[in-house]
């Protein structure tokens, strides 16, 4: 390619990114993802890098956001609000680790991850604890000022509380919950108007709107993520959150301090699949070096700090044609839909198949058989239908009619009060339930069966040998031995391991009988309250919802279980074959009553015990330990990097904070 040819390539990209930027920033009506933008940058600075002689000072590449809505008053930012490098992969992420340690000659450091919200940047300037001014960040250097606008949003506070200094900068993001532009979206409907993109979109053009009293009808939101103070009184960012709330301004609850780059890897997996529960959108989540002294260290670029990196989740859709609908039955007899599609390149790989979800999705997508589908992957293993190509749908497709009988067995389906899921019945005799039940068993959080995995359960149902959890123990060496892929040494294996089994706890076996509902977590403190299975069984509702965290849902699938005499039976038969069905824990030894009656909640690092030993101390002493702070609360136990959130809450429930000191006095330590 000749430099012409390359001028020109690079004169074109500047042209779309532009435009892109435009879009997005302006007009708030993007139309490529924000993945597909984030390529087209890294093609033109990749160019820009090797041909420096076409350099231009107005390039995207040298820009932050868009233009400036000239129906405001500007700003120019004293400090310029820069964007953040972006990585949609944790190699790119573990580069930027070892970028930091080099830069810094060692290892001593600490992350800060928070979630990356999606919606519109902001700037907020307070004097003497007033708001003075609101500014978006516009194209980095100077911003619209949107004060009036800002000032309608119920969740700010425009009046500091407690002691500030005189002039501060916070920086935020104020976005819009999904029910509440789910409801306006159906007000616009029923007034027969266009119906709004995304809640990203809504909120940046509602704070373009000349008229203040207009914004303050649309519900927007804010979370605050940076304070800038001259005096640089605070020492790190995790202590600037905290600060800010101490405030009254508003914080994310979800800001976790990191030691390190496995810490951070471990934050991202988590909201990878926690995003979908949150009422508001994230794209990603944001990296920070804790200590603003490292940060002065590590300095900046031209466009982005090298303390700071986003890791950006890949969402991706793609059209296609939807070609059939089967059902899939889990190991609790809920049905599910799949898609089967038209194949689609969709984020690396083809896609085929696509989570429906449930009748409800059905319905509410309005997807019928012959309809071109939008299919969208996300951090799913499964993509799933986000909605339906209107356009292209054919004259002659049907609505289509949800299954009343389960594909596998035949049996009519269910759907309890309440529950969007169906569910089949038959769970004795479902292949694919009986089947599940075996696997979810074996597996290792459960009994932890060494030599039987998911294929080698499959082969035995289908061979007659099992139909049951209960009859992994009647298995014998000849029996096993005539089966295809069973040679001497795995037979010997397999029943090795299910001797094995009969030692594990009490408490993995509660929750391998796959009670619905019944977790790790759930499993455990039922066995803790019940020391015997068979006082459990006994239990009546009344005394399952005096456990911590069993609810209403929880105590009565634990009833109906053990109500049903198939479920004892199976028991008696795991009790025969020699498991382990009672608590052989030792009693912890009881102290005091000092805390008798009383919720502890324990947070945040100390130096002279762990915190698991600090809960011990606290049963041992009566009391209760509780994960979140409510009113029911009787004392915080802080330690240091206790998290701003529960600090703040605690504080406004007057409830009597302890450090590590105070709480051994009180128990004669």
């Amino acid at each position: 390619m000749g430099l012409e040819e390359i001028k020109e390539k690079i004169e074109l990209l500047r042209k779309n990114l532009t435009e892109h930027n435009y879009k997005y920033y302006v007009l708030a009506e993007p139309s490529i993802s924000d993945y597909e933008f984030d390529k087209l940058l890294e093609d033109l600075q990749a160019l820009e890098k090797e041909y420096p002689q076409f350099e231009d000072p107005d390039s995207p590449s040298k820009k932050v956001g868009g233009e400036v809505n000239k129906n405001f008053e500007t700003f120019t930012h004293e400090y310029p609000m820069l964007s953040l490098g972006n990585t949609y992969n944790q190699e790119e992420l573990q580069e930027f680790d070892k970028r930091i340690i080099k830069q810094l000659g060692h290892n001593d450091y600490q992350y800060v991850c928070e979630l990356k919200f999606d919606g519109l940047s902001i700037s907020i300037h307070y004097e003497n604890g007033r708001m003075l001014r609101a500014v978006t960040r516009g194209d980095g250097v100077k911003g619209d000022v949107v004060t009036d606008n800002v000032r309608t949003i119920k969740a700010l506070r425009t009046q500091l509380g407690g002691s500030f200094p005189e002039k501060i900068e916070v920086r935020g993001e104020i976005f819009m919950h999904r029910p509440a532009f789910d409801r306006m979206n159906m007000e616009r409907e029923e007034a027969g108007e266009a119906l709004y993109a995304n809640p990203r979109n809504v909120a940046s053009g509602t704070l373009k709107l000349q008229d203040s009293a207009e914004v303050a009808k649309r519900p927007l939101d804010i979370y605050l993520y940076q304070l800038i103070e001259k005096n640089e009184t605070i020492k790190t960012h995790f202590d600037s959150l905290s600060k800010m709330q101490t405030w009254g301004l508003r914080t994310s609850e979800h800001a976790r301090l990191c030691g390190n780059i496995d810490d951070v890897f471990k934050f991202i997996q988590y909201w990878e699949e926690e995003r979908k529960k949150l009422s508001y959108d994230i794209d990603g989540v944001v990296i920070k070096i804790n200590d603003y002294h490292q940060r002065e260290e590590l300095g900046f670029t031209a466009k982005s700090p090298r303390w700071a990196i986003a890791y950006k989740f890949k969402t991706e859709a793609a059209c296609t044609k939807l070609l059939s609908i089967d059902y899939q039955v889990g190991r609790t007899g809920a049905i599910t839909p799949v898609a089967n599609l038209e194949p689609v390149f969709l984020l690396g790989t083809t896609v085929k198949r696509a989570s429906l979800h449930n009748a409800n999705e059905i319905e509410r997508l309005d997807v019928r058989v012959g309809d071109y589908v939008y299919v969208e992957k996300g951090g799913e293993i499964i993509p799933k239908i986000t909605g339906v190509e209107l356009s292209k749908r054919a004259e002659n497709t049907i609505v289509h009619p949800y299954i009343t009988e389960c594909p596998e067995c035949h049996t009519p389906i269910v759907r309890k009060d309440g529950e969007a899921q169906h569910y089949c019945p038959n769970e004795v005799f479902c292949p694919p339930q009986v089947i599940g039940k075996i696997q979810h068993f074996i597996h290792r959080k459960a009994l932890d069966i060494n030599g039987l995995g998911d294929e080698t359960v499959e082969l035995l149902y289908h061979n007659g040998l099992l139909k049951n959890i209960g009859d992994l123990y009647a298995l014998k060496y000849e029996d096993l031995i005539q089966l295809d892929r069973m040679a001497d040494k795995s037979v010997k294996n397999l029943i090795e391991g299910i001797e094995a089994s009969k030692s594990i706890p009490y408490q993995r076996v509660l929750f391998g009988l796959g009670i619905r509902y019944v977790g790790e977590t759930v499993a455990k403190k039922l066995a803790a309250k019940f020391k015997t299975i068979e006082s459990l069984m006994a239990a009546t509702y009344e005394e399952l919802m005096l456990v911590d965290e069993i609810g209403e849902r929880i105590a009565v699938s634990i009833n109906e279980f053990f109500a049903e005499e198939k479920n004892r039976t199976l028991i008696q038969r795991l009790k025969e074959a020699g498991l382990q069905l009672e608590n052989m824990e030792v009693e912890k030894e009881k102290l005091s009553d000092i805390f008798s009656g009383k919720n502890i909640v324990i947070s945040g690092v100390f130096s002279r015990f762990s915190r698991d030993e600090i809960k011990d101390l606290v049963e041992s002493h009566g009391g209760k330990n509780a994960g979140s702070i409510s009113a029911k609360t009787s004392y915080v136990v802080a330690g240091e990097n206790m998290g701003p959130a529960k600090l703040e809450k605690a504080r406004q429930l007057n409830i009597p904070i302890l450090d590590e000191e105070e709480f051994l006095r009180m128990i004669g330590e």
